[in-house]
């Protein structure tokens, strides 16, 4: 399928989205995320590549790009589908490991407390959900809201978001905003007993952000990220009407500049250089995890002994691997015992098939046992 076949309402179904992951700023309105005019990081080549033998896999598995990084050498690296090193390809929720990094950077300066209500830095949420939810619980997704996240349900909550975002074609009577759309979410359940998966919290993280730094959400992934992991292309977003970017999902960037990212966590919050990007305690609590019991409904039959923390995915196996992930199969997988990042892009038929998950994890795996 091109350009001519694909909509705002076809472009996130198969064979539609194969297409569409490579060309986001075709379809909707976007927003660029600076690079700035910095050094690029500069990732080398490997002597001795990975076997052919994982090109089955990743035919099977709708790849576009996958990217292995042991140390700063590059182990692999494939483009399919039409991809290039150039292609931007969304990243759908491993944009919500992007908000955490610029979150803990204003956890660190004490400008956000986690311990806080939302509602201490966003009165308009007071009525709504978030209202007594404490920060921590909207980062570690353990706020009981009602946010139905079945993707192909028309009546559901992210579908709502979707509309509201530009993603698919509005609705009379939605929300004119995300700003609006948040405020209209409400309470279910008590608040840090389980974990509840949920796209619109990355959301709030993000106003939190715009609030209490006074400039816009796509200007400080540019400006406190972006621009300083070493990418060497500009990332783009996508905005509502409103231009709030779709925080929890829009980031789209090149195969490699995402996998400098996942070597900038995987370092500890450095770049190459040394230069400090995300505080040092912030990752070392993403890797430390969350609670294990909370998550074990979600994650067990991948993760037996997996959390949920800061907007990441801790495995919890005998490697300390945790990762990044979002929908129709994207990763950016970090193992700290065999120093790998691995980063897949992808366009799944399906957006979340546990099946689709765990042979995942069990190839980045396999990967590391190499």
């Amino acid at each position: 399928m091109g350009p001519d076949d694909v909509t705002l309402d076809n472009w996130q179904n198969a064979p539609a989205k194969r297409w569409a992951f490579q060309h986001v700023d075709q379809l909707m309105t976007t927003a660029s995320v600076s690079r700035g005019d910095g050094p690029v990081q500069d990732l080398s080549n490997a002597e001795v590549l990975l076997a052919a033998d994982i090109d089955e896999f990743l035919d099977r598995t709708c790849t576009d790009g996958l990217l292995v990084l042991r140390g700063r050498e590059v182990a692999a690296e494939r483009y399919l589908n039409g991809m290039t090193p150039s292609t931007p390809h969304l990243f759908m929720s491993v944009s919500k490991s992007l908000c955490s990094g610029v979150f803990g950077q204003f956890v660190a300066t004490g400008d956000v407390e986690l311990d806080a209500l939302v509602s201490r830095y966003l009165p308009e949420l007071a009525g709504s959900a978030y209202g007594d939810a404490t920060v921590q619980q909207v980062l570690d997704m353990a706020v009981g809201v009602q946010f139905d996240e079945a993707y192909d349900d028309p009546t559901s909550e992210v579908q709502t978001q979707d509309r509201v975002a530009g993603w698919r074609t509005p609705h009379a009577g939605d929300p004119k905003d995300s700003y609006a759309f948040l405020a209209t979410l409400r309470k279910t359940g008590v608040h840090g007993t389980s974990f509840s998966y949920c796209s619109a919290n990355t959301d709030v993280l993000a106003w939190i952000l715009e609030r209490v730094a006074g400039v816009g959400y796509g200007q400080l992934l540019s400006t406190n990220l972006w621009s300083k992991i070493g990418a060497g292309h500009d990332a783009y977003v996508t905005v509502d009407r409103s231009g709030f970017p779709m925080a929890n999902a829009g980031v789209c960037g090149t195969l490699r500049d995402l996998a400098r990212f996942g070597r900038m966590v995987l370092d500890g919050g450095t770049n190459m250089w040394g230069d400090r990007v995300i505080p040092a305690e912030w990752v070392a609590d993403i890797r430390r995890g969350g609670d294990p019991a909370m998550a074990r409904e979600s994650m067990g039959t991948v993760h037996p002994h997996g959390s949920y923390r800061n907007q990441f995915w801790i495995s919890g196996d005998d490697d300390g691997s945790f990762y990044a992930v979002g929908i129709h199969g994207q990763y950016v997988w970090m193992n700290p015992a065999t120093d790998m990042v691995v980063v897949k892009l992808s366009s799944l038929p399906e957006a979340d098939s546990p099946e689709d998950w765990a042979h995942h994890i069990e190839f980045f795996r396999s990967l590391a046992k190499r």
